[in-house]
């Protein structure tokens, strides 16, 4: 091959991965505004109810809890906030009597009845632990404060009463980016609180999906990794016990 010959196939070989590093940066660039290759848009033509509705994967069992408490009127006519648990927070609840927290197991350690299906748990304990994650009125994440749980004196977040009466501090936490304090991502997190007389200990859970935006008001996904229905499964156990009674 002459050197000429050379030349040009080397040059053809530089374009054609040029132009593959061009194609790659250009997807790289729309990361952003893409996931599985549609584009993100977090409004929702329709009520609230409607809208987890829409998705059975993820929520049929929670619609199915929504009905069983009598309140489907207020998820499709109230302007309000929901932390949505998962269809995987809710079917944990009637999970394996030998698995590790579970209103199962915590009821067949006490020598009461299991809970087989959603029915069997009474329609005002349902209400009462839903109610925990609507808060009134509509709020994105932007319109949270700052919270930082290392230093809840300098950026503490908000307390909210939800719809039950309970209390919650709800707060976004400006992760770090590049040894740039606060400079990140940011991530919204609802904290419940049993007990006002010590406000620090609470039951913290990150929200997954944030700023859905359904006709009625708005709604944040909990990460079902990390959370409980109602925040405290052990709370529920002694209801439904005291139910059974």
């Amino acid at each position: 091959m002459n050197t000429s010959n050379k030349i040009f196939n080397q040059l053809v070989t530089f374009y054609f991965f040029s132009f593959l590093a061009c194609i790659y940066l250009s997807s790289c660039g729309k990361d952003k505004y893409y996931i599985d290759g549609g584009v993100a848009n977090g409004k929702f033509e329709g009520s609230t109810l409607e809208y987890l509705t829409s998705k059975p994967r993820e929520f049929d069992s929670l619609v199915t809890v929504i009905k069983l408490a009598g309140l489907e009127e207020t998820f499709e006519k109230d302007e309000i906030t929901f932390f949505a648990p998962r269809d995987e927070n809710i079917k944990a609840l009637i999970g394996n009597i030998r698995t590790d927290n579970t209103v199962n197991n915590l009821l067949y350690f006490l020598g009461r009845d299991t809970v087989k299906a959603l029915n069997d748990i009474d329609s005002t304990i349902w209400r009462k632990y839903l109610l925990r994650h609507v808060f009134k009125g509509k709020h994105k994440l932007a319109d949270y404060p700052q919270i930082d749980f290392e230093i809840t004196n300098v950026y503490p977040g908000e307390n909210y009463y939800s719809y039950s009466g309970d209390v919650s501090n709800i707060g976004v936490v400006f992760n770090d980016a590049g040894g740039v304090k606060y400079a990140g991502y940011r991530q919204l997190y609802i904290s419940y609180i049993s007990d006002m007389t010590n406000p620090d200990q609470r039951y913290s859970v990150p929200v997954a999906s944030s700023d859905i935006e359904p006709d009625n008001g708005v709604v944040h996904v909990l990460d079902y990794t990390k959370a409980e229905f109602g925040f405290s499964q052990y709370d529920m156990v002694i209801d439904i016990e005291n139910s059974k009674r």
